[in-house]
């Protein structure tokens, strides 16, 4: 069984046979149709094609734009990570789409199944989410490293913002799970195996993270580790929205209710006036907790204690 609960596909074997005569459309196609290397090819084509083509059509939009610069400069809004997002997903989303229709396959298969919208297991991952981080930030305040601070926010904006940035999150565990764990985890997968194209993908995952300000080497080595512990509840689970649910609310709870740096991005808007100080291998610096040491010691228990609640199936 494949990731998605769908019979994997047999991977491409790049030939049509030992002894066979040699046909030259063995090399796009194979036993499952296009190969996988095409596939995903022409999907960050279309990824590529179909955000060029959003630009240049939501250009003239003023929120659109500013937005835009906004988080370009590092300037983590809630309204702008709303805008952001919302645009992005539907461009992963609507190219994995376009490509369902080319390979004849339902487009839950890709990680985000419909009929499990925001069931069970999506919840399940909020409460991760929320234990996680939770659990990240004591260690630290433990040993003196973060300070709470005093409130930031009138009781009126405390339910504003701290719901914005719900939404915001929500929409970044969307296109972040979906673009790195979704159509292209699915693809890859299929012509060189589950845990190669998962390491190459979370390798990207955290290269992209280095190009956030005030990231680091040992925050996107930090954040390729959580991308493989995504890639887990993905093979144990059978799709993404265990993985949503946690992204979701790890990310809130690090932007708005701890309010500390989230991959080396401060945030208007956050609850609290909170300070991190002391050491760079505790606080993670101007990363946040996601550089800090207990990060990587959370995320090897979070994989111990995922790896027993919901053990492998029989293939």
């Amino acid at each position: 069984m494949n990731a998605t609960g769908d019979t994997q596909p047999t991977p491409d074997d790049g030939g049509s046979g030992q002894g066979a005569p040699f046909d030259p459309k063995t090399i796009f196609v194979g036993p499952q149709g296009i190969r996988a290397g095409w596939r995903f090819t022409i999907y960050i084509a279309l990824v590529v094609t179909i955000g060029f083509i959003a630009g240049l059509v939501l250009r003239p939009v003023g929120p659109f734009m500013r937005s835009v610069t906004a988080l370009n400069a590092g300037e983590l809004s809630a309204v702008n990570l709303i805008i952001g997002e919302t645009v992005t997903f539907i461009v992963v989303f609507f190219a994995a789409w376009v490509m369902s229709l080319i390979e004849g396959r339902k487009l839950g298969v890709y990680g985000i199944p419909a009929n499990q919208a925001f069931g069970a297991r999506f919840w399940e991952g909020m409460l991760w989410g929320l234990v996680s981080v939770s659990a990240l930030v004591g260690a630290i305040a433990a040993f003196k490293g973060y300070s709470f601070g005093t409130i930031a926010q009138t009781r009126a904006d405390i339910w504003i913002d701290g719901i914005l940035f719900f939404v915001g999150f929500l929409l970044v565990g969307f296109f972040e799970e979906f673009a790195f764990r979704g159509y292209t985890q699915y693809t890859l997968a299929s012509g060189m195996g589950f845990w190669p194209a998962a390491g190459i993908l979370s390798g990207l995952f955290g290269g992209v993270h280095l190009f956030n300000p005030g990231e680091g080497l040992v925050g996107a080595a930090s954040v390729f580790m959580i991308a493989m512990f995504f890639c887990l509840t993905l093979r144990r689970t059978g799709n993404l929205w265990f993985a949503i649910g946690l992204h979701c609310s790890f990310d809130w709870g690090e932007t708005f209710l701890y309010s500390v740096p989230n991959s080396g991005t401060v945030s208007p808007g956050s609850l609290s006036h909170a300070t991190m100080h002391g050491a760079r291998w505790l606080t993670g610096g101007s990363v946040g907790p996601e550089g800090s040491v207990f990060c990587f010691v959370m995320v090897a228990l979070m994989f111990l204690i995922f790896h027993f609640l919901h053990p492998a199936k029989p293939e």
